[in-house]
């Protein structure tokens, strides 16, 4: 009985891998890894940000990973890793809205970069007890087809 479970465990196992390793070859999994913006378009839900992306002012100075996520190399593929699990299952689904939503936790990366990259003219209109948001003015730079 008990090398009927371990038997049973292992198959459960590698049928959980191979369906993994799957989806992450058929989904183009691979390219993600990298920071080429053409792969953001590999779904077909994307292709208004990245058409968006092409034509706005930060093309020539920052890809899709530049204000997607952190500038840390952990940080980075956390979120890289954590957001390609959740754009799977919902494209896998079907259970996603459109045009998509940037979620609460990814808008919260944006703004950080922004802040990053823009550190200068940030701290001097950012007096406040409360941080400004700068995509709260400026959402549509990035993909200025998008409002």
């Amino acid at each position: 009985m008990r090398n009927l479970v371990i038997g049973l465990a292992f198959v459960a196992i590698g049928f959980a891998v191979g369906i993994g390793l799957f989806t992450f070859v058929y989904a183009e999994g691979a390219s993600y890894l990298v920071d080429d913006p053409a792969a953001c378009a590999n779904c077909h839900v994307m292709n208004p940000q990245y058409q968006g992306w092409v034509a706005s002012s930060h093309r020539h100075v920052a890809g899709c990973n530049d204000c997607h996520t952190p500038h840390s190399f952990l940080s980075k593929y956390y979120v890289k890793a954590e957001n390609g699990f959740w754009h799977s299952f919902y494209f896998t689904t079907g259970r996603f809205q459109e045009p998509i939503r940037i979620r609460e936790k990814n808008r919260r990366v944006t703004e950080r970069t922004c802040r990053e990259c823009h550190g200068d003219i940030v701290r001097m209109i950012d007096h406040g007890p409360e941080e400004m948001s700068c995509i709260r003015c400026h959402g549509s730079v990035g993909h200025p087809t998008e409002r």
